[in-house]
């Protein structure tokens, strides 16, 4: 029988880091039989040494962020859809700005529960759907939670155990916020940075439950503060997006007016008039074909 010898090598490997560690995998796994106090408390201890490792206090201290990268995005059956550059804005934990790169004519803004959009068509208001993704994504955003939601008043921690994660030992904590997310945070123990996050929501009107995944990966020091490189998501087992950092810049003084609709009609005005005309073919005729495609599925489903 031919044997793989990816699959020898990983076995090899969890068998010899099983051999290694006996003594230290039987502790944790004697960990989790722990009162709620002494739960709750483990969890709190993974979590320091979490931001520890991510920078302390220059990490809780961030009052802005300016990244540039790669942003690869999948649709619902997770085929690649779009891979661009970009630069990121950000002022924790509810003001953001991306820009595509290097033309800068598509842009969206988010800040606090209002949002817009700058593109091919000029400047409009972010759809509902995507401002309640928004506010969604930052309670359950990883930085939000190790820096803030730790603390809220109504938040449920505990630890949840010893695992190992793409081959590395790990300790998982879990937290339930009053919204019913179930959080899971799993940090490397040698590293103690975070390495995966899963979330779970269900839908209060349709039940269904929602099961998001984010991989966080290649770590570098960026003036004290450790930043993954690398993240990626997936929902319900299908990949949404990867992004891979080429660098970022903190505390830079990132000004408030950069979050405003003002600031959106100001970069459209500067656009070339001959852009703007370009673009606004290219938008008729996307949505002639999405038309036409629609017309076409329609007719499809009559036959």
């Amino acid at each position: 029988m031919r044997v793989s010898w990816k699959r020898t090598l990983g076995t090899a490997i969890l068998a010899s880091a099983a051999l290694a560690f006996p003594a230290d995998v039987a502790r944790a796994q004697d960990d989790q039989i722990l009162m709620p106090e002494q739960s709750e408390a483990k969890a709190r201890q993974l979590v320091q040494l979490a931001v520890d490792a991510l920078g302390g206090n220059a990490y809780l201290g961030i009052k802005d962020a300016t990244c540039t990268g790669r942003l690869g995005s999948f649709d619902h059956s997770g085929d690649l859809t779009g891979f661009g550059k970009f630069i990121d804005y950000t002022k924790p934990p509810d003001k953001d700005r991306q820009e595509n790169l290097p033309k800068r004519n598509i842009i969206t803004v988010f800040n606090g529960d209002k949002g817009w959009d700058l593109d091919r068509g000029g400047v409009s208001e972010a759809p509902v759907s995507d401002l309640a993704d928004f506010k969604e994504d930052i309670q359950k955003d990883l930085d939000n939670i190790l820096r803030h939601r730790v603390h809220e008043q109504g938040i449920s921690l505990r630890y949840a155990g010893p695992d190992v994660v793409d081959l590395k030992q790990v300790q998982w904590i879990e937290i339930v916020d009053s919204d019913d997310r179930t959080i899971r945070i799993a940090f490397a123990d040698n590293t103690h940075l975070p390495i995966r996050k899963t979330v779970e929501t269900r839908n209060p009107r349709t039940h269904f439950k929602t099961s998001e995944i984010e991989y966080y990966s290649n770590y570098h020091p960026i003036d004290g503060v450790v930043t993954a490189f690398q993240i990626t998501r997936e929902r319900n087992g299908i990949k949404v997006f990867q992004v891979f950092f080429d660098g970022c810049q903190f505390n830079t003084g990132v000004s408030d007016t950069l979050f405003t609709k003002e600031s959106l009609d100001q970069r459209w005005a500067q656009l070339p008039q001959r852009e703007k005309v370009r673009d606004k073919k290219e938008t008729d005729r996307l949505k002639e074909k999405q038309k036409d495609d629609e017309d076409a599925g329609t007719t499809a489903k009559k036959n």
